[in-house]
């Protein structure tokens, strides 16, 4: 697959995020969006261990283990990995599969292996899908599930309301987030401490759980019982569903702010509260049904819930937000079509609404809810995304530090190696899951990595096809210009390509035989770093007889405003006035064909993707009453 075009361009300044604003301001909003989804996990995680599919003995031994297995997940997986190692590679401050992607293929231009790095981060993009639909279904169902534990009589109103929640979660995409955002940091800081009070009361019950820390119980465990050890890793791992976000998130917040809030606050807080759930436990095994509730007293239930309500839809507000920016630096990089993208605050252009994502994630998390009808059920389809999108950026992070950060092997090696062996084995273990509902996950993986695939080797295909027809713009240029007549205006002809007459400018001149006093041939280039500034956006290039070619270049977390850039640009002499300007587009109707390039069905699938994409008029904003738009057909 050639998916480079997008993923490529100038290492630009490196950008600090949320410069100007406090530290400790950062740290309040990192907790708020960043760990809500790993500071949900002990409603389930530790109860799972032992209530799940394979059972554990409640005795001390396999408490102590799995508390110790919990622990140095959290030391190697979150704090040794992600903040001490993936958050150094940032693209301009800004994190996520894509963005590791683009600085690798950035900075190792020409390797052999390019291809097989794209595909990886591809569908570690893909499988982010699978996990953004499960973690709001069994976050919030986890949580109204304390209803039960509060009051048996609840349990018929578990289902009803909790997808009243998500459904009325979904409906409020539309109208941004921005004051949602503001109360996220407060609450959740309200929701860690409360996790590291109810966790210490509990502890000082019996203060020889602390003892449960020390690594030799985890190896005790696997020692005595390797098989239901191995298959145990399964639900320790939802330990950290959440930990891909510190580095998805590092673009808000910046670097400090999410090592401080985790060091600080988000781990020492969970660690409390497994640490109280395993002394709750050795003391009272009836508790196993919900230790996470049973550690408060029945007074402190009800607000427990609610508590832990709030905290879900935090935590569920943060991945599908997550789900809107990938889509969109999907869709900017070349690896989905143009969709319908709303900007839902003028100052904050992160905050983004993307109706096709929401109303299908909403659609698929329902689904969820109504098959599953338990989070204990959707625990067995949770975790085979969160690993394996884990496992694969480990790969990429062996690649990173090889070949663009030119560690020594000494030093590679090991690092990598245990990144390697601790994602692989949580993924193998995972794996034991599919039967039982992994293959959710996996499926929604697999048809997003269908379409990412689909479209970039469709669109590689497609300038393959026009370039076979197209003219080189120095013959069109001697031989049109002494036989045309020339009319008043500027004409600008978008063009994906930056070689060859667009077939837009042909067929302009085959039907309409003039072309305008000015012919500007417009390229809008995606780049791979997030932010191009300002003074950089513009490359104007004079070709002589009143044709000139532009490329605007923009980073993949940028709004594109062709119309706005052309008029600050000052390029081709005269300033750009927009009622003496006809932009013209190409709209190609592509026809399947046996032709070499791609499978039949693949091909089909590519040819209704570019139908329902969202039209290049709204896309570049351009004037709808300054377009024409000049259709052909084309084989692929």
């Amino acid at each position: 697959m050639d998916a480079t075009a997008g993923l490529t361009g100038d290492l630009g300044e490196s950008h600090d995020h949320g410069q100007g604003q406090k530290l400790s301001t950062l740290a309040i909003g990192a907790i708020g969006v960043v760990f809500g989804d790993i500071g949900t996990s002990p409603l389930y995680s530790l109860k799972l261990s032992f209530a799940g599919p394979h059972p554990l003995a409640l005795d001390r031994p396999h408490i102590f283990g799995v508390l110790s297995l919990i622990f140095w997940t959290m030391m190697i997986v979150v704090t040794l990995k992600y903040v001490f190692v993936t958050m150094r590679a940032d693209n301009q401050g800004e994190g996520g599969s894509l963005a590791l992607l683009a600085l690798i293929v950035r900075n190792t231009p020409g390797k052999r292996w390019t291809s097989g790095i794209i595909l990886l981060g591809v569908l570690a993009t893909a499988l982010f899908y699978g996990d953004a639909i499960i973690t709001p279904a069994i976050s919030v169902l986890s949580a109204v599930e304390g209803l039960e534990v509060a009051s048996p009589s609840f349990a018929p109103f578990v289902l009803p309301l909790s997808m009243v929640i998500l459904l009325g979660l979904f409906l409020i995409q539309s109208r941004g987030t921005a004051r949602v955002g503001r109360v996220f940091g407060p609450v959740m800081l309200v929701y860690f401490f409360v996790l590291a009070l109810l966790g210490g009361i509990n502890i000082a019950q019996d203060p020889s759980v602390l003892l449960a820390l020390n690594p030799v119980w985890a190896a005790r465990f696997f020692l005595a019982d390797p098989v239901l050890a191995f298959l145990a890793l399964g639900s320790v791992v939802l330990a950290v569903t959440g930990a891909e976000a510190l580095y998805a998130d590092m673009g808000h917040f910046g670097r400090r702010a999410i090592t401080l809030s985790w060091l600080w606050v988000a781990f020492p807080c969970l660690m409390l509260n497994y640490l109280g759930q395993s002394a709750l436990l050795l003391d009272n095994p009836a508790a196993i049904d919900s230790p996470f509730y049973r550690m408060a007293p029945d007074w402190a239930r009800l607000p427990m819930v609610l508590l832990a309500t709030c905290a879900t839809i935090i935590a569920s507000q943060a991945v599908i937000s997550g789900a809107f920016s990938v889509t969109q630096q999907a869709v900017q990089l070349g690896f989905l079509p143009r969709l319908k993208i709303t900007h839902t605050s003028a100052e904050a252009a992160g905050q983004i609404f993307i109706p096709l994502v929401n109303w299908a994630l909403l659609g698929f998390v329902l689904l969820l809810v109504l098959g599953f009808r338990s989070s204990d059920s959707l625990a067995s389809a949770y975790g085979i995304a969160v690993t394996g999108t884990m496992f694969i950026t480990s790969c990429m992070l062996g690649v990173l530090v090889t070949q663009v950060w030119h560690w020594r092997r000494t030093l590679a090696a090991p690092v990598i190696g245990a990144f390697l062996l601790v994602d692989g084995a949580y993924f193998a273990s995972n794996v034991t899951k599919i039967p039982d509902g992994g293959w959710f996950p996996l499926l929604v993986g697999l048809s997003a990595f269908t379409g990412l695939t689909t479209w970039a080797d469709g669109r590689r295909i497609l300038r393959a096809r026009l370039a076979e027809s197209s003219m080189p713009l120095e013959t069109f240029i001697g031989s049109a210009t002494r036989a045309v007549k020339r009319v008043p205006g500027t004409a600008v002809f978008l063009s994906a390509s930056t070689e060859g007459a667009p077939p837009a400018l042909l067929h302009n001149l085959k039907h309409n035989k003039v072309l305008h006093e000015r012919v500007v041939i417009l390229t809008v280039k995606i780049v791979g770093q997030p932010v191009v500034q300002e003074e950089r956006r513009v490359m104007p290039e004079d070709l002589g007889s009143g044709f000139h070619r532009i490329v605007l270049r923009y980073g993949f977390m940028q709004d594109i405003d062709v119309p706005a850039a052309l008029a600050r640009s000052g390029a081709c002499g005269a300033p750009f006035k927009l009622m003496e300007t006809t932009f013209f587009l190409g709209r190609q109707t592509l026809i399947p064909s046996d032709r070499p390039g791609m499978a039949i069905w693949r091909e089909k699938l590519f040819a209704w993707m570019v139908r329902n994409a969202e039209s290049a008029m709204e896309f570049f904003k351009l004037p709808p009453n300054r377009v024409v738009e000049l259709g052909s057909q084309l084989e692929i």
